[in-house]
């Protein structure tokens, strides 16, 4: 295959996320990003190192025999969101399902149970959470408001029929996008560093309805922007449920993301809440939480199983987030000591602790890595949910050492959590059960717990 040059072939498997092998028969293999087992597509090759080819999807000739129906969404193919949409729900479980049992097969030695995967109770509308970006749809066109446009960096899907949010979000962004336009206002250019309107921020409980928006924006003409105008016309909207606060974020970092400089109150609370099996959490416009809660839930119980009895246990939650399994836990457990780098999650976790009358519970702000070696309490049980990329190898490491009897490990990326098992099993654990948790139906993402047992337990 040679760079440049355009080539047809029939997709034989998925490697995670989206990368298909795409066979073209005499003239080679190549990885086509997008791509759909059994799909016949055509690519030009983008890349080629050390013998192996890299395509970009140019067309897809024939489709997937897993792709059974028509996508909802009239974005599909330019928003680079929901790009299962073309398959049953079943199916979507189906290619997840083999995607993740695959990636543990290779990385897993010995025999260990599956459990399948559990699909989420909503298929639609199930986001609590959304950020938004401002931009324009194409270069100099009319200021958009939505998602980024599927390989591009920077135009924007001007999105306010989004489908796996509810309709109150929708209705928000509409009338923002309406309101911006009206007074002119421009977004910010990333690369120049100008401008003003960054992000739209959307966090909806799952639980009463309540909404949570945050506009967030550079302080470069700052001025010009009516805040008190933009309120009035939020709280006017007819919506199903009720705003509970609407916060203004300053931000003048570098970064393409959502830093707050000051965060400014303009009404009602900075918090909305959330029942997650019969416990409330408080959440604060920048904590993390699981952005499905129904499915969560699921999650959440499937992973409170595999840690099983905890009378009189000392049980670490690393990368504890706002300190929903902690807390899960807490009501079988001697103590448990949460360890989570962003500190307002830290504070929150807290605040949710006391809210649910929980006196054995401690939460670390910190780095993991430096943390644990501060802890004096030593753990009788790990539970471990990093971020996208894994544990910290150091950290992992110093996790081992503590050389407790189990370990559940929840991962958001399987190839991640397949890294972290190789180092995990080559120190004295084995993997005794996993499964498959969706918590993003339409997209390609999946979460996976893994049960772990120490050998000479």
């Amino acid at each position: 295959m040679k760079k440049g040059v355009e080539y047809t072939g029939v997709v034989t498997k998925i490697a995670f996320p989206n990368k298909g092998e795409v066979d073209c028969g005499e003239d080679g293999i190549a990885s086509v990003k997008g791509t759909l087992p059994g799909q016949k597509v055509k690519f030009v090759v983008s890349k080629k190192r050390s013998g192996k080819a890299q395509g970009r999807l140019k067309e897809i000739i024939e489709k997937s025999p897993m792709e059974d129906v028509e996508p909802n969404c009239p974005h599909f193919g330019d928003c680079g969101g929901c790009s299962y949409q073309t398959m049953s729900y079943e199916n979507q479980l189906k290619l997840k399902e083999d995607m993740v049992k695959g990636i543990l097969d290779n990385a897993i030695k010995g025999d260990y149970q599956f459990e399948g995967i559990l699909g989420s109770p909503v298929q639609w509308g199930y986001r609590n959470k959304m950020e938004f970006s401002f931009g324009d749809e194409y270069k100099d066109g009319p200021l958009a408001l939505g998602l980024h446009k599927k390989n591009s960096t920077y135009d924007i899907v001007q999105m306010d029929d989004c489908y796996i949010v509810n309709d109150d979000l929708n209705k928000i962004v509409k009338y923002t996008v309406e309101f911006c336009r009206a007074a002119g206002l421009p977004y910010y250019k990333k690369m120049q560093h100008t401008g003003l309107l960054r992000h739209l921020v959307i966090r909806r409980s799952a639980t009463n309805g309540d909404l949570l928006v945050n506009l967030v924006t550079s302080t470069q003409n700052l001025d010009a922007l009516d805040l008190d105008a933009f309120v009035r016309g939020l709280l006017d909207l007819p919506l199903e449920g009720k705003i509970a606060g609407i916060l203004h974020t300053e931000n003048d970092s570098m970064a393409d993301a959502v830093i707050s400089d000051r965060t400014n109150l303009l009404y009602g609370s900075e918090y909305i809440y959330e029942t997650v099996l019969g416990l409330q959490f408080k959440i604060s416009p920048f904590s993390f939480f699981q952005t499905n809660t129904k499915s969560a839930e699921r999650l959440y119980d499937k992973a409170r199983s595999y840690v099983g009895d905890t009378k009189d246990a000392v049980i670490f939650d690393l990368y504890s987030g706002t300190g929903t399994i902690a807390q899960l836990l807490a009501p079988v457990a001697k103590k448990v000591i949460g360890v989570e780098i962003v500190e307002e999650a830290v504070e929150a976790a807290r605040v949710n602790a006391e809210l649910n009358g929980l006196d054995n519970c401690e939460f670390i702000a910190g780095d993991v890595l430096k943390v644990i070696d501060e802890i004096e309490e030593k753990p009788d049980f790990i539970v471990l949910d990093p971020p996208r990329d894994g544990i910290n190898p150091k950290a992992l490491t110093k996790i081992i050492n503590y050389g407790v009897n189990e370990l559940v490990y929840i991962s958001c990326k399987p190839t991640s959590l397949a890294r972290d098992l190789v180092t995990l099993q080559e120190n004295g654990y084995y993997v005794t059960k996993a499964c498959a948790v969706d918590q993003f139906p339409g997209t390609v993402h999946v979460e996976t717990i893994i049960g772990l047992r120490r050998i000479d337990s």
